[in-house]
């Protein structure tokens, strides 16, 4: 039986939220892997490097056997800052590396070899082991360790097959991931990081189906479709029920997406989001302020029903996703257009996740280890806020200081330029009209 984690104070991870800052802080390493955050003023600090998962959370089927839902896929993005008066984001010059923290294999970790031995079969591609698919760059296969590439402003890398399982055998879905940006032409360390890359295998068909008298997903398939599935597992559901998440286009020979499918059927039984998507452990939407028992799934993306029947109505899965403006009325600046949350840019043309963390997981989180670059660079676990992380012409030293330098304690300090009437200050200049409500 594989330990599970025990819930103590994870070391350190953070993602990172809107507004340039520039902030104090940096970590060092016991031989432990423990991070200990120690403050460093900002202005020592040349460059900052703001990593974060894409997506938030990532669930993949636990076996590759039978019925096939999702392959071990993580993304990484990041964006490197030079500190300055302005500040400026750097794609040239720099290489960046990463590597899954005490996790160097998946291949021989519970069944999660299934996945490279059947991966031909399922998905096309013969892989070598602990190596994972990649949508984006079909010819790139990445491992736990490696180098990421540049796209437009950040860094990305695609398809990390890390599994919730590390070294020590340990089931822990809150990996971390180690960023490094080096100097391309000496190597020399200019910035390090660390980021949740959170996944889960707790999707599973069979924790409901082929219990009892219940027939396995297969065989009720087969009994109500006339297909013959059982006779050719191991069965890649989106073979059929096309996926955009896997790089598909359009519905397949279905007819139907397989989350309009997915979430269709189970509208009409007595489930729960948690029940398939990461999951009763694993909490897949862990930012506190967005995050009921249920896991608060309903309030943004609507119920099972809505969400297939908004894609019976032509909406294509993993487009028209919820936005932050449905919410957040009084900030007129998060209105994204048609671009998903984690595809937008918001301040400075940093990423909206660069500073607030990935869907799912924005900060403050429920995780501990969500909070390491907040801590690292403003040694509080909030939104990023300090303009000093990145502005080398700011007052202050993070999110304390920062406070005394513009006026002491008064409590209206802060409000006098961020929160101001559009006739007397231009909130343009600022991320979402910096409204520290939780400062």
């Amino acid at each position: 039986m594989t330990e599970r984690r025990p819930r103590v104070p994870a070391p350190v991870l953070v993602l990172l939220l809107v507004g340039l800052a520039g902030l104090v802080g940096t970590c060092s390493v016991t031989p432990a892997e423990t991070v200990v955050p120690v403050d460093i003023p900002a202005e020592s600090l040349e460059y900052v490097v703001l990593a974060w998962n894409d997506i938030g959370m990532h669930g993949f089927s636990a076996t590759y056997d039978s019925e096939v839902l999702l392959p071990p896929y993580n993304t990484l993005w990041a964006q490197v800052v030079r500190r300055g008066a302005p500040p400026e984001i750097v794609t040239a010059g720099v290489r960046l590396e990463y590597r899954i923290v005490d996790n160097t294999f998946s291949y021989g970790k519970r069944s999660y070899a299934q996945f490279w031995d059947n991966s031909l079969l399922l998905f096309g591609t013969a892989l070598a082991p602990d190596t994972g698919l990649n949508f984006v760059d079909p010819g790139v296969h990445n491992g736990l360790t490696g180098e990421m590439v540049l796209k437009g402003n950040h860094f990305q890398a695609d398809g990390i097959p890390v599994v919730p399982v590390n070294d020590a055998d340990v089931w822990d879905p809150y990996q971390v991931a180690e960023i490094k940006v080096l100097d391309a032409a000496t190597g020399l360390e200019l910035a390090v990081t660390r980021t949740t890359v959170p996944t889960s295998d707790e999707i599973s068909c069979a924790k409901c189906h082929g219990v009892g008298d219940v027939k396995s997903i297969l065989e009720a398939h087969d009994e109500s479709e006339e297909t013959t599935l059982v006779d050719s597992k191991p069965v890649l559901c989106a073979a059929c029920h096309g996926s955009p998440f896997l790089g598909q286009t359009g519905p397949g020979s279905s007819g139907k997406y397989l989350s309009q499918a997915v979430h269709l059927t189970h509208s009409l039984k007595t489930v729960n989001c948690y029940d398939c998507h990461p999951g009763q452990e694993t909490k897949g939407n862990r930012s506190t302020d967005h995050t009921n028992a249920s896991g608060n799934c309903a309030t943004c993306h609507g119920t099972m029903a809505n969400l297939a029947n908004t894609i019976t109505s032509g909406r294509v899965p993993w487009s028209g996703q919820p936005k932050c403006a449905s919410c957040h009325t009084f900030v007129h600046e998060v209105e994204t257009g048609a671009a998903l949350y984690k595809d937008s840019a918001g301040h400075g043309e940093l990423s909206c996740s660069a500073c607030h963390g990935p869907a799912h997981a924005t900060v403050p989180s429920n995780e501990d280890s969500d909070h390491y670059q907040a801590l690292q660079y403003q040694n509080k676990a909030l939104t990023i806020g300090s303009c000093r992380v990145c502005h080398s012409s700011s007052k202050g030293g993070g999110l304390v200081n920062i406070v005394t330098a513009h006026g002491g304690d008064r409590p209206t300090s802060c409000a006098v330029c961020h929160t101001a009437p559009i006739a007397t200050n231009n909130p343009e200049s600022f991320p979402h009209r910096f409204q520290w409500r939780r400062r």
